[in-house]
């Protein structure tokens, strides 16, 4: 696990007082975010903090999984940002939940899975590498916590897949996800009709209509002309009879 600077191991928190959203507005309008905290056998307390010091936290090699020293009240205790909020539109923090732990009592969290190497498939069969599962669930001490769980993709192939079983075996870390599902694997690249080849394909298929209707125009044409030898020797036999 990295070892945290200086910036990120520390989060200052001052109780505040709870009861509607006008409270916690005014909070943020002092520049500082609204907070609970909770665990380790007490009460929720409701705090306020530094929205530049939970950032450093969230942005450092551990992230959200990262311990650090909760400062409340003249004490510190370790804690970790369980839970946080954006604003949407401006992407600003809006409100974190923290929990207190003991350093000597395991916990669960999810790590990143990091794919690490060239598979083969990519760079010998021409396919894509496909990652299906981002995150595995873990239990452990806080102090051995990953900040990701690397898994080599280099033999990887198409028609095999990379499994949870397959992550690299920590004996002070254990898997909690199905150790059966898929992490990695191979996909082929889909190949796309060009344009031009599409669009005469299709013109080929299509039926002819103009000359469909060009032929019918020709046949009404044809039976007018047959039709009116019959009309004029149907005139000529009535001038006779008369």
């Amino acid at each position: 696990m990295p070892t945290a600077t200086p910036e990120t191991n520390l989060l200052e928190a001052k109780p505040r007082e709870t009861g509607t959203k006008n409270d916690a507005r005014r909070v943020r309008r002092g520049g500082k975010i609204p907070a609970v905290v909770y665990g380790a056998g007490k009460p929720a307390t409701p705090v306020s903090v530094d929205p530049r010091q939970v950032a450093r936290i969230l942005q450092s090699a551990t992230g959200h999984n990262s311990v650090f020293d909760l400062a409340l009240d003249g004490e510190r205790q370790k804690a970790m940002i369980v839970d946080w909020q954006y604003e949407p539109i401006r992407g600003s923090l809006l409100h974190i939940d923290l929990k207190r732990i003991a350093m000597d009592q395991k916990l669960q969290v999810a790590v990143p899975i990091e794919l690490v190497g060239e598979a083969v498939g990519v760079k010998q069969q021409g396919g894509i590498l496909e990652q299906i599962t981002r995150e595995v669930e873990v239990e452990c001490l806080p102090g051995d916590i990953p900040s990701q769980v690397e898994l080599n993709v280099s033999e990887l192939v198409f028609g095999t897949v990379l499994r949870i079983s397959d992550l690299p075996k920590n004996d002070r870390v254990i898997y909690l996800t199905d150790a059966e599902q898929p992490v990695a694997h191979i996909i082929s690249v889909k190949e796309e009709e060009p344009p031009a080849e599409a669009a005469a394909g299709e013109a080929a298929a299509a039926p002819a209509e103009p000359e469909v209707i060009k032929k019918g125009k020709q046949e009404t044409a044809e039976g007018g002309a047959e039709a009116a030898p019959e009309k004029t020797e149907k005139k000529e036999k009535e001038k006779e009879k008369k």
